[in-house]
C-alpha cells in the first residue's frame, strides 16, 4: 500500500545532550534542557532548508544538510520519498562543542519524517527510530537521550542500537561550560589507542556502575564514579585548556567531565561559590531534560523561532 505523506507542516524540539558522563563511553549520555526547534512540511519538489541561530550561514542548505539527510534516510525506511519537503531550523545547541548537535539534527529528521507519512509512528516504531538514528550517527549514546530524554544507558546488540531512559535523583545539577573554539569528534576518536591496559578497562567498568547508581539514587557518590581511564587522558592533548578546567573542577571536589569528544566540560554538581572558569568560557546551568524528542503539528511559533537559547540559564 502507497504512503500517504502530511500536507501540513509538523516541528520537533530536540535537546542537547551529553555523552559518556566520564567513565560510560559510547553508552551513557544525559539530555539537557537546551533546544534546537525545527520544523518541516512536504513540498511539490526539491529540498530547502533554513537555518537561525548556531550554524547559519555556515550549514548546507538543501539535501547535504544533516536533518535533510536523517529525513532521507527515514523516508527510505519507511518506503518512499515526498516530491520534496522544506526544512525551518532554529539552532541552539552549540556546533562542535560536544553537545550533540549532530545527534539533535538526525534525531529532528527522524522524527519529523516519521511525523510527515501517515501513521509512520506505526510503521517505524520508537525502537526502530533508534536503531536509525544509531546507524545514521555511528554510536548511540547520544541520541539515545535525545529520543528518550533523561539519563540513558545505550548499548548495542546484533539487531542495533537499543536504550533505557532512567530518573535522575534530585540533587544532580548540571552545568556546562562552553568554549568558543571547537572540537571534531572524529579527531577526538583519531586519538583513542586500538587497546587499553585491562586494569584501566576494569576500573572503568566499576566506575559505570557507580555512576549509575550516583546518578538515580546518591549523587554523593558522583566524583568518585566519574573516574575514567578510556578517552580523557588519551584526548587531553588535543583539548588543553579543556582538561585543565577538568581538573581545575575536580580538585575542587565537583564531578567535572569532558562532555562527549569535547571542548565543552560538563558538572555534574555544582561548582563552589565563586568558582570562576575565566572569559573563555560560557557558563550555563541547564535543567535536565526529562521529555526528550517531542513532535506537535504545525509551524514554528514566535517563541521557538527564538535563537536565544531556550531553557538555558546563565
Amino acid at each position: 500500500m502507497p504512503l500517504t505523506f502530511e500536507t501540513g507542516p509538523v516541528r520537533v524540539r530536540v535537546p542537547a545532550t551529553s555523552a559518556n558522563l566520564g567513565p560510560g563511553f559510547d553508552s551513557l549520555g544525559l539530555a539537557l534542557g537546551l533546544y534546537d526547534d525545527v520544523a518541516a512540511e512536504v513540498t511539490a519538489g526539491g529540498v530547502r532548508v533554513t537555518v537561525t541561530g548556531q550554524g547559519a550561514g555556515e550549514l548546507p542548505d538543501d539535501d547535504r544538510h544533516l536533518v535533510a539527510r536523517a529525513m532521507r534516510a527515514t523516508f527510505d525506511a519507511l518506503g518512499a520519498q515526498p516530491p520534496g519537503f522544506a526544512v525551518e531550523c532554529v539552532n541552539r545547541i552549540p556546533q562542535a562543542r560536544g553537545l550533540g548537535s549532530s545527534s539533535a539534527a538526525i534525531v529532528a529528521g527522524v522524527q519529523l519524517a516519521r511525523a510527515l507519512v501517515a501513521d509512520g509512528a506505526r510503521l517505524l516504531d520508537d525502537d526502530a527510530a533508534l536503531r536509525l538514528a544509531a546507524e545514521i550517527e555511528g554510536h548511540p549514546d547520544n541520541v539515545a537521550p535525545c529520543l528518550l530524554g533523561g539519563f540513558t544507558v545505550a548499548w548495542t546488540e546484533p539487531s542495533g542500537a537499543r536504550a533505557v531512559s532512567l530518573a535522575v535523583a534530585e540533587g544532580v545539577r548540571p552545568t556546562v561550560f562552553v568554549p568558543a573554539e571547537r572540537g571534531l569528534t572524529a579527531a577526538a576518536r583519531a586519538a583513542l589507542p586500538a587497546t587499553v591496559p585491562h586494569g584501566d578497562a576494569a576500573l572503568n567498568a566499576g566506575r559505570a556502575a557507580l555512576l549509575v547508581h550516583a546518578l538515580t539514587a546518591d549523587p554523593a557518590l558522583l566524583l568518585p564514579a566519574t573516574v575514567d581511564r578510556l578517552h580523557q587522558d588519551y584526548r587531553a592533548e588535543g583539548m588543553p585548556a579543556t582538561t585543565a578546567l577538568v581538573r581545575e573542577l575536580r580538585a575542587a571536589g565537583v564531578a567535572a567531565v569532558v562532555s562527549g569528544a569535547g571542548p565543552t566540560v560538563l558538572a555534574l554538581t555544582e561548582p563552589p561559590e565563586g568558582f570562576h572558569a575565566g572569559t573563555d568560557w560560557q557558563l550555563w546551568r541547564l535543567p535536565i531534560d526529562v521529555s526528550g524528542a517531542r513532535v506537535a503539528r504545525g509551524r514554528l511559533g514566535h517563541a521557538e523561532r527564538d535563537p536565544v537559547a531556550a531553557g538555558r540559564k546563565s
